[in-house]
């Protein structure tokens, strides 16, 4: 991945000596402690990349990426700890696992930090021909209620296909079907969903057909799947202007 940059704020790959302020921000936004940096046996393996603001020289988001030959390499990546992906086996060509996406707290509110990270994320993409993008998108809080007319909105129009969809593999799951009647209201639904969550539907991306609760980090995680195919053009062409 280039260092590019979009207005005040640049995307890169990190050095070794970006990673204690990376690990501390993820430890704020996850955990709610930076003095409790937020690392895990992934990391070692993972690229890590972050977006920061030149006007102050900080630290605005984050996140890590696993490059996979191949939809059997899933298997082996953070998602597959929470989800059965043996539908994905066959997914053919370079496939990649975006995780621990996370915007420093000052900077919420503010969408160009996403559309930069998705600067670098599809410069990445081009240049190792990536097939498919998959992750985990965290819904902090694990009461449903809080987050029903999200679900409700995902469950009506964001199923995956049937042939891709992961399977059931944690204990404490929730189907969407098993939720309760709910006609949603598109403006709170869109206002529930991580932004992260959003971008990837907006690009056409869909998700599975049941979420699942991670205790430790306090969240629920729904997987997410991107086709680099299905992208909309004029979606990806933006996303390739760089300033």
């Amino acid at each position: 991945m280039r260092a590019l940059t979009k207005g005040r704020y640049q995307v890169r790959l990190a050095g070794e000596e970006d990673l204690p302020a990376i690990f501390a921000l993820r430890g704020a936004v996850f955990r709610g402690d930076p003095e409790a940096p937020d690392a895990d046996a992934f990391d070692a393996r993972a690229l890590h990349v972050l977006v920061e603001d030149l006007s102050q020289n900080k630290l605005a988001c984050c996140f890590r990426l696993l490059s996979l030959s191949g939809g059997a390499e899933i298997a082996s990546g953070y998602t597959a700890q929470f989800y059965g992906t043996a539908p994905l086996a066959s997914y053919e060509g370079p496939v990649l696992e975006m995780g621990r996406f996370c915007i420093n707290p000052d900077f919420r509110g503010d969408p160009h930090i996403l559309r930069t990270a998705w600067v670098g994320m599809t410069d990445y993409i081009d240049s190792h021909d990536v097939r498919f993008l998959f992750g985990c998108s965290s819904f902090h809080g694990t009461d449903l209620s809080e987050h029903l007319d999200a679900l409700a909105l995902l469950r009506a129009r964001h199923i995956g296909p049937p042939e891709w969809r992961p399977e059931i593999k944690s204990a404490q799951v929730h189907r969407f079907a098993d939720l309760p009647d709910h006609t949603p209201d598109k403006r709170r639904a869109t206002l529930q969903m991580p932004p992260l969550l959003r971008s990837f539907l907006m690009l056409g991306g869909w998700v599975s057909d049941h979420g699942v609760v991670d205790e430790d980090l306090g969240t629920f995680h729904v997987f997410t799947g991107l086709e680099i195919e299905a992208i909309p053009p004029n979606r990806a062409a933006a996303f390739r202007a760089t300033v």
